[in-house]
């Protein structure tokens, strides 16, 4: 059987299947035929930690994956990319588009990486997927990872039927002219996205390959707006997550079970019947997907050490609440971690820079599921926030966690930005 990787860029949950506005038809198909899970969270709300998670199967700061790679940071042992083990286990491993957990991909297991066009059309790359599908006559099965720029800042202009006067920006942002001119553009380039899934979908139903071929499609992190990119809100570390098998799942449809991108690697080892290495933090979905369990795990985790600037914090994930720890005492919005755009300058203009925030936050999702009334100092949550440290921090102590020991220095040559 053969794997095709879907990854997007900053997009969250901010698609048709997941109940919002922009145009991804080609996803909304994948997901009615596929399944569909609704509370899947990644690792780290960041690029590189979170993809390394993903393809490692261990936390960011386990695989050493504590910033971006273009920035000097890197995996402590590259050969424990899923690509390599798949490799190792017979597949053929091609690489089209962004990957960002290397400078190098031959380092992650690649063997072989298409000569994609830079820019921000995914349209194009996505032909050149479609073209090594369509040509693929080996009977070596194939582990195909299509990664797509979009929906990264810059956003396109917003196409004409994408009109900022009848989008609604998301929930937590004034209804302001600049903050629906910025999700109409976000809404633009979903649709390159999608148009580019939809390229290399077909091409798997023209070459038959479909018949053959798991496709799982996610992405990093939420999208690159304030309070959710770089940021452990659920905006911030909620994602997108649909699988389809050749075969068909026993469940179908929409699963709530809590997942973690960390439960993708030994997902796929358990499916493809290949041992599990030892390094593996998550856990199989396979009771999920065959419909013999509601559950595999009761808690998430994510974190944040770098992105541009240093902002470390951690946090755990019930299926109710939310416990977050931020590690630095300055009580105030990293700015320099918010990507540029129209949203985040109408916040700027508008004091977000004067904001505070508190070290510590504790959200009861049930009743408040934008997470913004902080319970961590209610002495009838007292309890609950207790138990959430308790579990937090053995976590960290469980996998290793640098940032016990206090402020976690960057690699020697790492480019990091001031945090104000």
């Amino acid at each position: 059987m053969n794997i095709v990787y879907l990854h997007s860029h900053d997009t969250g949950r901010y698609i048709q299947p997941y109940g919002y506005q922009a145009p991804t038809p080609h996803l909304m198909k994948l997901a009615e035929e596929g399944v569909l899970f609704r509370q899947a969270y990644c690792a780290a709300p960041t690029c590189s930690p979170s993809r390394a998670a993903l393809l490692t199967g261990m936390s960011p700061h386990s695989c050493g994956m504590l910033g971006l790679t273009h920035r000097g940071f890197s995996l402590t042992n590259p050969e424990r990319h899923l690509a390599t083990h798949l490799r190792e286990n017979g597949f053929k491993t091609v690489l089209c588009g962004v990957q960002h957990e290397a400078k190098d991909p031959a380092d992650l297991g690649y063997m072989d990486v298409l000569p994609v066009e830079s820019g921000t059309d995914d349209r194009r790359n996505a032909a050149l997927a479609a073209d090594y599908i369509n040509d693929y006559g080996s009977d070596q099965p194939f582990f195909l990872s299509f990664g797509m720029f979009n929906t990264h800042r810059t956003y396109p202009q917003a196409d004409p039927d994408i009109r900022a006067d009848y989008v609604m920006p998301p929930a937590m942002f004034y209804d302001h002219p600049d903050t629906r001119e910025d999700m109409a553009r976000y809404m633009t380039s979903a649709r390159v996205m999608d148009d580019s899934i939809g390229i290399v979908l077909k091409a798997l139903e023209q070459s038959g390959q479909a018949e053959n071929t798991l496709i799982l499609y996610t992405t990093d992190h939420g999208i690159a707006f304030p309070h959710m990119k770089c940021q452990l809100y659920d905006t911030g570390i909620g994602v997108s997550l649909i699988m389809k098998h050749p075969g068909g799942f026993p469940q179908q449809g929409a699963v709530d079970a809590l997942v973690s991108q960390v439960d993708v690697f030994p997902t796929l080892c358990e499916l493809l019947e290949l041992d599990k290495p030892d390094w593996l933090q998550g856990v199989s979905l396979l009771p999920l997907l065959s419909g013999e369990a509601d559950q595999v795990r009761e808690e998430v985790y994510a974190e944040v050490s770098y992105h541009a600037a240093y902002e470390p914090m951690r946090c755990i994930r019930t299926s109710r609440y939310k416990y977050i720890r931020l590690y630095e005492e300055h009580g105030r919005h990293v700015t320099a971690n918010i990507d540029d755009g129209l949203s985040k300058t109408f916040l700027m203009e508008h004091g977000l820079q004067e904001e505070t925030r508190e070290q510590e936050m504790l959200f009861d999702l049930y009743l408040d599921p934008v997470e913004r009334v902080n319970l961590a100092g209610r002495a009838e949550y007292a309890e609950i926030r207790q138990s959430l440290q308790v579990r937090l921090t053995s976590w960290m102590q469980r996998t290793d966690d640098p940032l016990l020991a206090g402020h976690v220095p960057k690699p020697a040559g790492a480019r990091i930005n001031p945090a104000f």
